[in-house]
């Protein structure tokens, strides 16, 4: 790794470095922007860059070192922000042609935590329309690709800000995840993501400047390079904001994990709980990884689940759908068929098959499968599974066959919906490659507030199964 690239230090490091002025801001920002320009037209992470701003910002923080006050958490730190978040002041289109020119007045609370914490916001990632699908493709240019193969998804609906991470363009990433959506990306590039427990963090719907809509499945949430990463940028964002009735009190001490050579936790391993068809090669990788913990100190058991395969779908498609109807049913009667995505049309045009009693037993599904988890999750203290049943496949060709079954185009991400349902932290850190070179993911569930624990034990997994270190070929930081 080139020792001199700030790219390639940790956030925790580069704030260090920026407290103590061994490192600029400017620097800092100069590097992620450079970077920015040269890999974005191929892999197209960024749906905006806002080079001027960013700059300005990192000439303030500067400044602000200078005069000797002080500092927040991630002053001078390069940071993006998924387009699905408001901004003020940058454009945030929500991947959508309809809002290609929207330039928002106001910051969603979590971006306004950002600014304040003295992050510098180069500019906004791709997300699909309205972050509805688990890849990354809209109307507004080309697909967002894969940083291990340019011809393959990068996930969704966090995809850019997935591989903005894996490439090293900018520090830290807010993704948000209400389906997998930063799980899934972070599965496929390589990346560790978590989404946390359901309230943790403040909403990012209409009225809170979002185009968030679906409040009680969708937390935002961190995609990082390193576990320390992604726990810094959560003590920042975590907590309860005014007037949310989602929210949970707030955690009273830090989510950055303490050093731990032995975790004797007990955990639960299951391949395809009891129903999900699996990519062989990933349940080899992903077993194998379940197993490390055996070296941790952990009991890991294979725990029998049997849950009933289309409960979920019955559960979370007619939550989502309604949701998102409520927030953007008028652009069915006011916008070309052309300005839509197919997708987000198709989806909006379902939704109005939802009645009010299919909604309320798909709430009660819900429920259901809560019991389902909670139960098994009050005798264990980690779930883990792999977060996709397969590695990323091409653009635009999910597997319509896996180990030899037939299954449906989203059977890959059947695994991280659930734990939207639920409400239960859960992160994907990286475990290894295929055979043909692809990242895969490791899904870590814990119990409900528990985030301090996912977040120890993903770093214990990655202190005896180091993976920060692989970069993509392009990164040009390659090992």
């Amino acid at each position: 790794m080139a020792e001199e690239s700030l790219v390639s230090l940790p956030a925790t490091v580069l704030a260090e470095r920026i407290r103590k002025r061994d490192v600029s801001p400017v620097e800092a920002v100069d590097e992620a922007l450079a970077r920015i320009d040269r890999l974005n037209p191929t892999y197209n992470a960024y749906l905006t860059v806002c080079h001027d701003e960013a700059r300005a910002a990192a000439k303030a923080a500067v400044g602000a070192l200078g005069r000797g006050g002080e500092t927040g958490p991630l002053h001078g730190i390069p940071i993006s922000v998924k387009d699905l978040l408001y901004t003020k002041g940058i454009r945030s289109t929500g991947g959508s042609l309809v809002y290609k020119d929207f330039v928002p007045e106001v910051d969603t609370p979590l971006v306004s935590r950002i600014r304040e914490a003295g992050a510098i916001i180069l500019g906004k990632t791709n997300t699909p329309e309205f972050g509805v699908i688990p890849t990354t493709e809209n109307r507004l240019g080309e697909p967002c690709r894969n940083p291990w193969d340019p011809e393959r998804t990068s996930g969704g609906s966090s995809g850019g800000a997935a591989v903005a991470a894996a490439l090293g363009l900018g520090s830290l990433h807010i993704g948000t995840d209400g389906g997998g959506s930063v799980r899934i990306p972070a599965s496929c590039c390589g990346v560790f993501g978590i989404k946390p427990t359901n309230g943790r963090v403040p909403p990012y719907t209409h009225q809170w400047g979002g185009y968030g809509g679906w409040p009680s499945l969708s937390q935002a949430g961190p995609l990082a390079r390193t576990v320390e990463d992604a726990a810094l940028l959560l003590d920042v964002i975590a907590g309860p904001a005014g007037g949310d009735p989602f929210a949970i009190p707030k955690y009273s001490g830090s989510f950055m994990p303490r050093e731990r050579d032995k975790l004797g936790l007990k955990i639960a391993w299951s391949p395809n709980l009891g129903f999900a068809a699996v990519d062989p090669e990933v349940r080899k990788l992903c077993e194998s990884a379940a197993r490390a913990f055996e070296d941790l100190g952990c009991d890991v058991e294979e725990a029998d689940i049997k849950i009933d395969p289309g409960q979920a779908a019955r559960a979370f498609a007619p939550i989502a759908m309604g949701a998102d109807l409520a927030v953007h049913q008028e652009l069915l009667e006011h916008h070309a068929d052309d300005e839509l995505t197919d997708y987000a049309r198709n989806f909006l045009t379902a939704a109005r098959e939802v009645t009010a009693a299919r909604y309320v037993q798909a709430e009660q599904e819900r429920v259901a499968i809560w019991q389902t988890f909670d139960g098994l999750l009050s005798r264990y203290d980690l779930l883990l599974t792999p977060t996709l049943a397969t590695p990323a496949f091409p653009i635009g060709q999910p597997p319509t066959e896996v180990d030899g079954r037939e299954v449906r185009p989203t059977a890959t991400t059947q695994f991280t919906m659930i734990f939207n349902l639920t409400g239960q932290p859960a992160a994907s850190v990286p475990c290894g490659f295929t055979s043909g070179g692809l990242p895969v993911g490791l899904h870590m569930i814990a119990r409900a507030f528990r985030e301090r624990t996912l977040l120890e034990a993903a770093q214990a997994y990655s202190n005896a199964r180091p993976w920060g270190g692989d970069w993509p070929p392009d990164s040009e930081l390659s090992t």
